[in-house]
Order: C-alpha cells, then sequence, then structure tokens
C-alpha cells in the first residue's frame, strides 16, 4: 500500500434495503446501512426514527419484512437471536433485561450457564465462569454489590451489570441501546471509559444514544436515521454540521 492509499475500511454489520411495517407506519424504510469493523459507530435520529427496530431486526429479536443483515459477510437474515449471539453479536436493551430478585453475581451466571436459571442455582459457587464474573464486575466497578439483589441497584448500575452480562459471552461486536439514558453523569463518564477500553482491546461497538454530546465524543462514525432509513453517515464533525441532520432534529 501506498502513501497516498487509504486503509479499505472493513465491514462488520451490514444490512440491505431492510424493512419492517406496523400496519401503515414503515418503522424501516429501506434501510442500508454499514458499519465500521473494529470502530465505536453510533446510530442517532429523531424519536421513532427506527433505531430500535434496526437492532431488534439485526439481532434477531424480530423478523423484517424484507432485507437482508450480513456479519462479517456472512448472511444472518433469518438467525434466530442465540444463533446470532453465537456469531459474535452481544446487546443491551433500551429497558434494562436483568433478573431484579437475582444477587448481581448471579445475574451473570444466568447468561452463560446452560439449563436456565434453575440449573444455574443448583451449581457450586465456584469455577471459571464464576472467576470471569467477578473479575467483569470489577472492571464495570460494580464488585462491591456481587451479593446485592439486581433490584436494589441504582438505574446506572443496573445498566453496568447487564453490560458486564454482554461481555460474559465476550461477544466481537456489542450493540449498546441507549447506554446513557436516566444515568447519572458520573456513571454516564464510566460507561464511556469502558467503551473506549474494551474498543481499544479491539471489540466493536454500535451504539444508540441521544446524548449528543456523549456520541460526539466516543464515535468514530456515525449513521443517522430519520424515518425508517439513513440520511447521513460520516464522522462526527461532518454529520453534526450536515443539513439533512439539523432538519430531521431541528426542523431547519
Amino acid at each position: 500500500m501506498t502513501a497516498t492509499q487509504a486503509e479499505p475500511t472493513v465491514r462488520s454489520l451490514e444490512t440491505v434495503e431492510l424493512r419492517k411495517a406496523y400496519g401503515g407506519v414503515k418503522a424501516l424504510d429501506g434501510a442500508s446501512v454499514s458499519f465500521q469493523h473494529g470502530k465505536v459507530n453510533a446510530l442517532i435520529g429523531p424519536n421513532g426514527s427506527g433505531k430500535t427496530t434496526f437492532f431488534n431486526c439485526v439481532t434477531g429479536m424480530i423478523r423484517a419484512d424484507s432485507g437482508t443483515t450480513s456479519y462479517r459477510g456472512r448472511d444472518i437474515t433469518t438467525h434466530a437471536p442465540h444463533r446470532i449471539a453465537r456469531a459474535g453479536i452481544g446487546r443491551s436493551f433500551q429497558l434494562c433485561r436483568i433478573f431484579p430478585r437475582l444477587t448481581v453475581l448471579e445475574n451473570l451466571l444466568v447468561a452463560v450457564r446452560p439449563g436456565g436459571l434453575s440449573r444455574m442455582l443448583r451449581s457450586a459457587r465456584d469455577g471459571a465462569d464464576i472467576e470471569r464474573a467477578r473479575e467483569l464486575l470489577t472492571r464495570v466497578g460494580i464488585d462491591h454489590l456481587e451479593d446485592t439483589e439486581a433490584r436494589d441497584l441504582s438505574y446506572g448500575q443496573q445498566k453496568l451489570l447487564e453490560l458486564a452480562g454482554v461481555l460474559m459471552a465476550d461477544p466481537e461486536t456489542i450493540m449498546l441501546d441507549e447506554p446513557a439514558g436516566g444515568v447519572n453523569p458520573a456513571l454516564i463518564d464510566r460507561i464511556a471509559d469502558l467503551v473506549r477500553s474494551l474498543n481499544a482491546e479491539g471489540k466493536t461497538f454500535i451504539v444508540v444514544e441521544h446524548n449528543m454530546d456523549l456520541v460526539m465524543s466516543l464515535s468514530d462514525h456515525v449513521v443517522v436515521f430519520d424515518r425508517g432509513r439513513p440520511i447521513c453517515e460520516g464522522a462526527p464533525s461532518v454529520v453534526q454540521n450536515d443539513p439533512r441532520v439539523l432538519e430531521a432534529y431541528l426542523g431547519i
């Protein structure tokens, strides 16, 4: 490669003409998007622009009406959520999905123990899973709460617990749905630092977020949705000055 040649962009997750309608409402309307491997990608847009529906379709939570999804060049359009997870994609949800009456440590074990909750509760509290769970709790900063029931955590701490649960499966790509939503500024900074450090270790991120200060400081690549399809993408400095983005957000 010569000095004048740019390094080629490696694609991670890619969709072509993804569509999903609920009655007459087009939640996704021909969404063709590609996200960069090894980068922090952001997916932003006004409320109702299709961001969470997009997440749900590409992770198999709901079935798109048409279109295709590929991951690292492999078609995953019709795969069930567990197959997509095994392919290397982990995700969090807009509203935390945790087991409120289980302890913090038990929540992480449920994520990896086969056979479901009852089998996990019968298992001895030792072994490699326990060690890894404790390492991750230390990394996200809630190791001192491992014996606390998840329902007693603050909402920000629950977000950190959910992220630790995603990390238990060691996914290659992590999709975060509004990680800063309802979280106090100190914990937002912790989440941002975690994303940066994990990205430095090779994790790819796709982040849906409304906190624009966080998006612009954290992201390498930003995709903007409006009315179920992308209207702009590029570096944060490019996107935040694009007239189409200003119109979508501000109506100007």
